[in-house]
């Protein structure tokens, strides 16, 4: 299904200082600061065209699109911890190249089944300009390196709770039903006394019956949810049961597309999910590609052209009957595979990057690609086998071990993301809401 841009694209507008040309031509500055963050500072410009975005957004899917008052305190609080994880990532060090950001532009405009031109064009469509695309987009790729950084480096899941997973009833379940959720969460903070937990608890099984009376999730999720899905309208995307934390694994067995749970505590707040819709059940065949490749990489010494056409005179040689293998081992600059004349023995294509899976997928058994570019470097490939396997053991530990990560992944990153909010230093200026300094 094609990914619709609004989605791809959640501008990240700099904030500016507009002047307005009256009749008098008086100077006006109509831009000003709605949240100081730490060193830096949230402007209403930033604000007002996120809000536009996530109106836009509502109004596609068809929903009643809520109050603008709603929208700028859900809006700009994420805009805060986004603000924050960017500092991070400057604080860190992390830069994003150009060409690792050409990379990943043109693959947005593949998934979207589009040109660069065409990109370009379906961006100036939808109001936006293809360089502010381009610093959003380098944007969201600085705030997931600062996550891998932060929280994905330090989970760790050992080979006993892998063994303990895959023996367990839900380890079981994980070649059974996937789970498209969304999700409204009411938050309550970590020292939380009593009466707080209580009023969140009021406050959840009010949402619950809303919805129990046919309330929109979506909208209900966007104005009340605390959830970093919110804006989103509480949207998770596919879960398989094991990666829940309990009870809602059980929970989601025993219930229909489009029903709620109840409100259920857990350390992050209360928790109301919405099964939206279900897949699988059955045991799935894997499809692996026997393929060996050369890689030649640009360098210091060798431009970009110049690999090209050392790429294609490998090529040409091959055609003209050299050994690949041979070939390989004197030319391929892929640590991995070189010595084995190039093998990459049979690998899962989704292990692949998009332009060498595609190549892969549309090459003839037996003949040799002709040279093509990715992010590595240029490569030429032949396919030796293709089949349908069934997961092997050492396959079902790795997907144990992605399932158990993605858990605590998960839960991890709120609590990260709580924690990095709770020591910034935020004051928030936006009328109407409460001054906060932290």
């Amino acid at each position: 299904m094609k990914t619709k841009l609004i989605d791809c694209l959640r501008p990240l507008m700099l904030g500016a200082v507009m002047l307005s040309s009256t009749a008098h031509a008086a100077v006006q500055t109509l831009d000003k600061i709605v949240a100081i963050v730490d060193n830096d500072v949230v402007m209403q410009s930033q604000l007002d065209q996120r809000v536009h975005e996530v109106q836009q957004t509502i109004a596609k899917r068809g929903g009643a699109v809520p109050p603008t008052s709603v929208l700028d305190q859900q809006v700009l609080e994420r805009l805060i911890v986004e603000n924050l994880q960017l500092q991070i990532g400057e604080r860190s060090g992390i830069r994003i190249t150009d060409e690792e950001l050409n990379q990943a532009i043109g693959t947005i405009a593949q998934r979207n089944n589009m040109s660069l031109e065409q990109f370009r064009a379906a961006l100036a469509h939808d109001g936006l300009s293809f360089n502010d695309a381009r610093e959003q987009v380098r944007r969201e790729m600085i705030i997931s390196r600062v996550r891998q950084r932060r929280v994905a480096e330090r989970i760790q899941v050992s080979e006993q709770e892998v063994k303990n997973f895959l023996a367990s009833d839900l380890g079981k379940m994980q070649l059974s039903e996937e789970y498209r959720l969304a999700n409204i969460l009411v938050p309550t903070p970590e020292s939380a006394n009593s009466t707080t937990i209580q009023a969140a608890a009021r406050q959840a099984g009010e949402i619950y019956q809303q919805l129990k009376q046919g309330a929109d999730f979506a909208q209900l999720a966007i104005a009340r949810s605390g959830s970093e899905t919110a804006l989103e309208g509480g949207e998770m995307g596919w879960r398989k049961a094991a990666q829940l934390p309990p009870p809602f694994d059980r929970m989601l067995s025993s219930m229909a597309v489009g029903d709620v749970t109840e409100p259920v505590r857990t350390p992050g707040g209360f928790i109301i999910l919405k099964l939206q819709e279900k897949r699988g059940g059955q045991t799935q065949l894997r499809d692996e590609v026997h393929v060996r490749h050369i890689l030649i990489k640009p360098s210091e010494i060798r431009s970009e052209a110049e690999t090209k056409v050392l790429a294609q005179r490998l090529y040409d040689r091959i055609q003209a009957g050299a050994d690949f293998a041979e070939l390989a081992k004197s030319f391929s600059e892929d640590p991995g595979s070189a010595l084995n004349g190039g093998d990459l023995n049979w690998i899962d294509p989704n292990a692949l990057v998009p332009e060498f899976r595609e190549v892969m997928a549309n090459a003839p058994q037996g003949q040799v690609s002709k040279p093509f570019q990715t992010q590595y470097g240029w490569h030429v490939l032949e396919v030796l086998g293709r089949r349908a396997t069934d997961s092997t053991a050492q396959a079902r530990e790795q997907q144990a071990m992605n399932v158990l990560r993605n858990r605590k992944y998960d839960e991890e990153l709120q609590s990260w993301l709580r924690q990095i909010r709770d020591e910034a230093y935020v004051e928030i200026k936006l009328p109407g809401a409460d001054q906060a300094a932290q």
